[in-house]
């Protein structure tokens, strides 16, 4: 074969005939050199010839390069990279404060065969880490080979083990989600497992951005919560538990117009950043996945519903003098106010009697479609996958109509409380909850329940029930118009068939300010304590008027400055006490 038949084209190609050319002058050139004797032009003509491979190389290179940054598809689609496996992006709270981070960490092996020394290695690691389990350290140290130690080192503690000199030591790099707040607000920003999935909270409900975030597509993840309503509310949830010993406790606090969470909190809590460590108790979120019988508050969606269907006017009266029979039921007041009493006198009094007789004439049909559009009767809409389902009565029946207008036989979660809740304060407009900032002035499309007028009613009446003679008076706070309802649930207690007087689920569902437009920024504030205990300051009750409504102001009044709620002078009525006012007034 022919040095022509080489060639694409044979010799037919220029730059193939140029090519062979210079190959066959620099043949002859050795010849020529070996012939004359000369070996330093041989070896000049070789380095010459090498230099000149080599810089066709890195002329290929870059010509390849340019072609791929030029013309290659590499690196479209959505025009950003992806993250490594695992891997996730910051969350933050409405203002931009750091919940969550991946953050590099170091994992520890040692090769014990490149200790030569194992005794003294094993000994220095004992000291380094007294966490770790002995038997661990000697599989690790006395092995036969490459072995793991510990996961999880911060780039300190990684440094001070290096630092000991010790042979057969190594490390490889890990991310690792942190949670620089440990315990605050742990319920809502969720954890991860080890191969970072979202497992809970807003780390499993938003999952997908979070991870996106982390090839860089978009910011960090942006939460609702505002971490200093969030501290004010834990620390006062906290006091309150510390006092009244309950199960458990949940605090609150959305835009009653937006349905954002600005703060959620929920106790016994757990760490984030030691999810294994904790109990399934702490890490139950009893916001969202708990439901309960809220006893009274649900007082003010049945005097809402009978405002809004025209069955009842707030100077309505119903007869609270004797216990109300309806059916095989006789309804009992906790405490009997004996008179004849106003719709409002009734919200006021927290009376039983009052509210069943409204629900009669609202009727079943009505009430159990309100409850429906006020989404009582589903989980609360919210991001959160751990959202509960409540229970509801199998039939819509007269006994059915009157529990359920008083608090009892339906269970809901305090989000699902706290969403129907906005949608009385807000206007009448049903939204959904979220656990992700809005935009500054964006109010979402909601589904009107209730008619802008009985909002406006059940602002008011909210309001008179904190003032002096309702049963909300301990939530007031001078200047910022707090309105509220108080509850008490009693459980149900299977082993006697009937409901437990010593198990209670006391709460306190506050708005504030209720003055102002409709349209006006405005809050809700919900206190629950889970089977507390009554003590020498609440007379021995543990009602929701001595357990939740304190807590409520405080927290209102710790708020208010970080919400922009300014405090307005009030003209202050000393009204003298009540001949039916009793130490145990607040249910």
């Amino acid at each position: 074969m022919s040095l022509s038949n080489l060639g694409p084209g044979g010799f037919q190609s220029p730059l193939w005939r140029w090519l062979i050319e210079r190959v066959w002058r620099l043949e002859h050139a050795f010849e020529r050199s070996r012939a004359a004797a000369k070996p330093e032009d041989d070896t000049r003509i070789r380095i010459f010839l090498v230099m000149g491979f080599f810089s066709l190389c890195f002329v290929g290179v870059g010509l390849g390069a340019g072609w791929a940054a030029l013309f290659s598809h590499a690196g479209q689609g959505n025009g950003y990279a992806q993250g490594a496996d695992g891997a996730r992006g910051d969350v933050v709270d409405r203002n931009g404060k750091l919940l969550a981070v991946d953050l590099a960490h170091y994992a520890l092996y040692v090769d014990p065969r490149e200790v030569w020394d194992a005794k003294e290695v094993r000994r220095a690691l004992g000291k380094a880490l007294p966490q770790v389990p002995a038997k661990r350290l000697d599989k690790a140290v006395f092995g036969d080979h490459r072995a793991f130690v510990l996961g999880g080192l911060t780039p300190d503690e990684k440094d001070a083990i290096f630092n000991l000199g010790l042979p057969g030591i190594s490390f490889e790099e890990q991310e690792r989600r942190m949670y620089p707040l440990g315990p605050t607000a742990a319920h809502l920003i969720g954890f991860v497992d080890s191969g970072g999935k979202g497992l809970a909270g807003a780390e499993r409900a938003l999952d997908d951005p979070i991870r996106k975030a982390a090839g860089g597509e978009g910011g960090p993840t942006q939460l609702s919560i505002d971490i200093r309503v969030q501290a004010a509310l834990e620390d006062e949830l906290r006091k309150a538990a510390a006092e009244f010993t309950p199960k458990g406790a949940v605090g609150l606090v959305t835009n009653v117009h937006t349905g954002e969470i600005l703060g959620l909190a929920s106790l016994p809590d757990f760490d984030p950043n030691k999810p294994g460590e904790a109990t399934d108790e702490q890490r139950l979120n009893r916001a969202a996945a708990s439901v309960y019988e809220m006893g009274s508050t649900f007082k003010a969606f049945t005097v809402a519903i009978g405002l809004d269907t025209g069955v009842a006017t707030p100077a309505s009266t119903f007869d609270a003098r004797e216990p109300y029979k309806l059916g095989y039921r006789t309804i009992h007041d906790y405490h009997a106010a004996k008179a004849i009493l106003t719709l409002v006198e009734v919200f006021k009094h927290s009376s039983n009697i009052g509210t069943a007789m409204l629900a009669e004439r609202i009727g079943g049909e009505r009430l159990s479609q309100y409850f429906t559009n006020l989404g009582l009767t589903k989980p609360a809409k919210v991001e959160l996958m751990e959202s509960a389902r409540p229970l509801t009565p199998r039939k819509w029946d007269m006994d059915a109509v009157a529990s359920t207008s008083f608090g009892h036989g339906m269970n809901v979660s305090p989000l699902a409380l706290a969403q129907a809740m906005n949608a009385l304060l807000n206007g009448g407009e049903m939204r959904p909850l979220t656990i992700r900032k809005l935009p500054l002035g964006v109010r979402p499309e909601g589904k009107r329940v209730i008619s802008e007028s009985t909002s406006a009613e059940m602002l008011k009446i909210m309001r008179a029930n904190v003032l002096p003679g309702g049963s909300g008076g301990k939530a007031d706070v001078p200047g910022l118009s707090v309105g509220g309802k108080t509850g008490t649930g009693e459980k149900y207690d299977p082993s006697i068939r009937g409901y437990n007087h010593q198990r209670q689920v006391s709460s306190f569902a506050a708005v504030f300010p209720t003055d102002g437009p409709l349209e006006a920024d405005r809050y809700f504030v919900l206190i629950l304590m889970d089977e507390p205990h009554g003590n020498a300051k609440s007379f021995g009750f543990s009602t929701g008027g001595w357990v939740g409504a304190p807590p409520a102001g405080k927290v209102i009044e710790r708020i208010a400055p970080f919400l922009g709620v300014q405090r307005k002078t009030e003209l202050v009525t000393i009204a003298s006490p009540e001949k039916n006012a009793t130490p145990e007034a607040g249910l």
